[in-house]
This record gives C-alpha cells, sequence and structure tokens, in this order.
C-alpha cells in the first residue's frame, strides 16, 4: 500500500487526550491541597474520555469509529496507570495525611471506566479479535502481568486494524476514479473442494467487495462443492455459457482457487467453452496433485473412508449440494489421479487458443501460522509434499505462462485458506485484498 495513503493520527490531540486523563485519574493528589479544583479535574475526566472522539471523522464505518475509539482508551488506561502508580509512591512521601485507600482508590475508579469504556467498545468494534483473543481477555483479566499481556497484543491488534483499514479507504477513495480492475471481461470467481461461493457463505471473504470498489464486475462459479473434476468442469463450462449469454459480455476472466483451478481446466478441454475464456488465474491449485492424499487414501481402511465419506456427503447435501462425492473429489486430488490428468490434458496450450494463463501459490512457514484444520496438515503434507500452504506443496502450483509466488515477510506465512481470505484476518506482511486488486489490474492493463 502506497505510504502517502497510510493513516496519520493526529499526535498533538491524542497526548492532551492522555494528559487530561491522567489528570483525572489524580485528582485527589492535587485536590488534597485544593478542593476548589475538583469541578476542574471533574471536566478533565469527562473531556479525556470525549477527546478520541474529535478524530473519528477520518475513521470510516461505525465498527472501526468505535474500534479505534475502544483502541485509544485502552492506551489511556495503561499509560495513566503507570502515571498513577508513580505519582501514589510520590504522594506516600509528599502528603503529611497517610490517607492510603483515597490516594489508590480514586486512580483505581477512573482507571476502571477507561478500560471498561475501551475493552467494550475494541470487543464490539473489532473484526479482527477473533474469539481467541476476546476468551483469553475474559479468562485471564484478574490474573497480574498476564492481564497486561494480553491486553498489549489487544491493542496491537485493533490499532493494526484501524490503520490498515483506514489506509485501505483512503486509497480506494484517491484511485476511485481510476477504475484500476474495470476489466474488459467480467471476473469469474471459481471456489475450491467442500465449500460453495454462494447462500450462507462468501467463499472469497473481503476479496469480492474490494475488487468491486476499484470497477470490477464479479460473478461466482454457483457449482456443487464435492463432485469430480470432470463433473464439476462441465458445470462451469455451463455457468460461463450462462453469464456469456445472458450479459453479452463475450468472454470472462477465471479466478479458480484449489480444486476450482482443475475444475477449469477440465471445463475448457473437454467442454468447448474456450472461446468464451479471456483468462485463467488458478490460485494455490495442486496442479501435480498431493502425494499426501495418495498416502491416507492407500492407508486408510475401507471402513473408515466410507464412514468419513458419508458424513461430509450428508454435511454438504445439508448446505445445497445435490450430489456430492468426496472419495471422487479427494481422489481426484492425489499425484497419481494428477499424472494421469496432465497427460490426458497434454494436447490442451491455453496461449494457442488465445487464453493468457497464469497461477499463483504460496507457502505457510509453520504449524501454528495456519488456522484448523490447516495446522494440522502442515506437517503431514510437508512430509510428502516438502514445502507447502497447509494442503498444497509449492512444487505443485506452478502452471501457465507466469508464476506468482507469495511470501510473507513474517514467520507466520501465507495459507491455503488466507489465500481467498478465508478467515478475514489481516496478515502483516500480506495484504490478500491488494494482492488481487493487483491481480485484476494486470488483466485489465493486458486488455483482457
Amino acid at each position: 500500500m502506497d505510504k502517502k495513503y497510510e493513516f496519520k493520527e493526529n499526535i498533538p490531540v491524542l497526548m492532551l487526550h492522555i494528559i487530561l486523563a491522567a489528570l483525572a485519574a489524580n485528582a485527589y493528589f492535587f485536590t488534597r491541597f485544593n478542593t476548589k479544583l475538583i469541578p476542574v479535574f471533574v471536566l478533565c475526566f469527562i473531556a479525556g474520555c470525549l477527546m478520541p472522539a474529535l478524530l473519528l471523522r477520518k475513521i470510516p464505518g461505525k465498527m472501526l469509529k468505535l474500534c479505534y475509539f475502544g483502541t485509544k482508551m485502552l492506551v489511556m488506561f495503561l499509560v495513566t496507570t503507570v502515571i498513577s502508580i508513580i505519582a501514589f509512591i510520590c504522594g506516600i512521601f509528599m502528603l503529611e495525611e497517610k490517607n492510603y485507600w483515597l490516594m489508590a482508590g480514586v486512580p483505581f475508579l477512573v482507571e476502571l471506566v477507561y478500560f471498561w469504556i475501551g475493552i467494550i467498545c475494541v470487543y464490539i468494534g473489532s473484526k479482527q479479535l477473533g474469539m481467541r483473543y476476546r476468551v483469553l481477555g475474559i479468562l485471564v483479566g484478574m490474573i497480574p502481568i498476564a492481564h497486561l499481556v494480553v491486553l498489549g497484543k489487544i491493542i496491537s491488534v485493533c490499532d493494526y486494524e484501524v490503520k490498515l483499514e483506514c489506509g485501505k479507504h483512503n486509497l480506494d477513495e484517491a484511485r476511485k476514479d481510476e477504475r484500476i480492475c474495470a476489466t474488459k471481461y467480467p471476473i469469474l470467481m471459481i471456489h475450491g473442494v467442500f465449500f460453495r461461493d454462494f447462500e450462507y457463505f462468501n467463499y472469497w471473504g473481503r476479496i469480492p467487495e474490494e475488487l468491486e470498489k476499484n470497477g470490477a464486475t464479479i460473478y461466482y462459479g454457483k457449482h456443487e462443492s464435492a463432485n469430480p473434476v470432470d463433473k464439476s468442469g462441465e458445470a462451469i463450462a455451463a455457468r460461463i455459457r450462462e453469464i456469456v449469454n445472458e450479459t453479452g459480455c463475450g468472454k470472462v476472466n477465471i479466478i479458480a482457487h484449489s480444486k476450482g483451478g482443475l475444475d477449469t481446466r477440465s471445463a475448457l478441454c473437454f467442454n468447448d467453452c474456450d472461446s468464451m475464456v479471456a483468462s485463467i488465474t488458478t490460485i494455490n491449485t495442486p496442479h501435480r496433485g498431493c502425494e499426501f492424499a495418495d498416502y491416507l487414501l492407500g492407508k486408510a481402511p475401507a471402513g473408515l473412508k466410507d464412514k468419513v465419506a458419508a458424513s461430509y456427503n450428508a454435511a454438504l447435501r445439508r448446505l445445497g449440494d445435490k450430489t456430492p462425492d468426496f472419495i471422487a473429489a479427494v481422489t481426484d486430488l492425489t499425484a497419481s489421479s494428477l499424472a494421469k490428468f496432465n497427460e490426458k490434458t497434454s494436447f490442451y496450450d491455453p496461449k494457442a487458443r488465445g487464453i493468457f494463463a497464469q497461477s499463483v501459490g504460496s507457502t505457510l512457514w509453520k504449524p501454528a501460522g495456519g488456522r484448523f484444520p490447516l495446522n494440522m496438515s502442515y506437517l503431514l503434507v510437508k512430509a510428502f509434499d516438502g514445502k507447502n500452504d497447509g494442503l498444497v506443496g509449492k512444487g505443485s502450483f506452478q502452471w501457465g505462462e507466469k508464476f506468482t509466488y507469495v511470501e510473507s515477510t513474517t514467520h507466520r506465512g501465507v495459507s491455503h485458506g488466507d489465500m481467498i481470505d478465508l478467515n478475514r484476518e489481516n496478515i502483516p506482511g500480506f495484504d490478500v485484498r491488494e494482492f488481487y486488486v493487483g491481480l485484476v489490474a494486470d488483466l485489465k492493463a493486458r486488455g483482457l
């Protein structure tokens, strides 16, 4: 993201905010000498609580405003707590009347107000805290030191969320008229296995909205989630024809994730629809299959496979699939099946058919970097496929004219799910929404 569009805070206002809050928290220390100052400190308390509101006009969205306000209140709580402790220690030696309860009680009550206003606001307003930090905050709330560590993490997550979202808002506003994602042909987004891209849940997270903000026209595959590659290919080909016939757009640009990339290749190779496709971008697709899948299917007892398949198929029927086939879908992702598929499709050259084809892949650096179940599968996949995204090995991603390898600048890495914003999580070092804006802007630049 361009640094000139990053969110910049009004530091003088925030410093005044801290000063007023600190004065209010330590009112007893000062009013001990002159009780007429009490109304002044009451005003300091009110002004200190309201001061961050002066900066809210720069924050887009009600929830983000609430998150920002809460974050500043929590920062104020931490800073003024330290100041209050120092003032208390000094007061012990400076005040003749050793009224320790009042000296400690007034700051405690004021800090309590700061804390609860802040924590309630961030719990309601933040989209990035997730259940983990919300639950941790409750569990360790009364444990000394541990609660400060968790509070620091909560502040860090929320602060990063506000700055990132404000920066993205500023960037989108600045380039709104450019419509950098307004491609000649619309975007057709194809989901992977065991998920659906319509009804109940948006498979692609915040990505479609970001693309549309920048001029893109988005359609979805709307095919079933657990069919073999050939059957899914037929459904995708039908969907391509449907979009082209209904809109008159002529062609579509396809962005396909995981098994969706294989389904798309099957659609073009065997269903006579490639004249209606301008480009294909596969995201973390196992073009050469997954060796760990061969191992699991080969070692698992038939009874166990049947039970797992029956459970998945039943769940997928409830989500809308008419003919889910768990075993067939998984088998088509094995290295042995993909070797046959690649041989079968070796005749097909997208470039020779006038289609721009490219691929994208990413790597997870450690199990803890992924969310369930990718954190569980990472080591197994690594044993068979080497570097991987939690499901697919690095060596399986590359296909087409251009290959883009995504690496996070942090130790976390970027997982199979991160590449479609599955958890709606802001990952330091990798902005998934801006990554897709770049992909689609490149398609536009190519005249597609």
